[in-house]
């Protein structure tokens, strides 16, 4: 039995919107995250990926399907997290697009250069100037040789081209890009448009 035909068939439509069902769910913005790891033989690998996200106050969560960068969580129990932006996403994209299992020197291969991370078993490309490092602290398999890791962050770093006088991350200097997942295309982050916990108070 088709579950999720059963379920397609059971859903109503919203009157007076475009309805799309259950194809293709548009999350957005999705963020443009690199995620780097070691190989069996210390070869440092990257794959850009956008299904994570904050999912406590030291915790991340991704979700990977079949690629090197699943085998290399699984072998190191361990990864760093960066963020593309504007002035690499030529960089960044090639990391989605090509695999490590065919290609294992694609970080060296489009001039990038790695630091061994001092806290986790992976690599810190350092052309990205925010990195967190991270344990896998939980590793849930899926079914289609992909799996859902949970990560916590035990430190982060910065390049002190992206902080401001206060030596606060400035998103604004970082330039990071999000994926819209609706045109298939990379977006900047644009200018601040109010005041978190601030805008709302008029309706107070």
């Amino acid at each position: 039995m088709n579950t999720d035909n059963t379920i397609q068939q059971t859903i109503k439509d919203v009157p007076g919107r475009k309805n799309f069902g259950m194809q293709h769910p548009v999350v957005t913005p999705q963020p443009c995250i690199i995620i780097a790891t070691y190989d069996e033989n210390r070869n440092p690998d990257a794959m850009i990926a956008g299904w994570a996200g904050q999912c406590g106050y030291d915790r991340i969560t991704v979700n990977l399907g079949r690629h090197k960068t699943t085998e290399n969580i699984r072998l190191n129990k361990a990864f760093t997290v960066s963020f593309a932006t504007v002035e690499n996403v030529a960089e960044s994209d090639y990391f989605g697009i090509v695999s490590g299992n065919d290609v294992p020197d694609k970080v060296k291969r489009v001039g990038f250069s790695v630091t061994p991370s001092p806290n986790v078993e992976a690599p810190i490309i350092n052309e990205y100037k925010l990195t967190l490092e991270c344990r896998a602290v939980e590793i849930n398999e899926e079914g289609n040789g992909g799996a859902q890791v949970v990560g916590q962050v035990v430190n982060w770093s910065a390049d002190e081209s992206i902080l401001d006088a206060e030596g606060k991350i400035d998103l604004a200097l970082l330039k990071p890009i999000t994926y819209d997942a609706s045109y298939r295309i990379y977006r900047a982050v644009g200018d601040s448009v109010g005041q978190a916990w601030g805008s709302g108070k008029k309706f107070q």
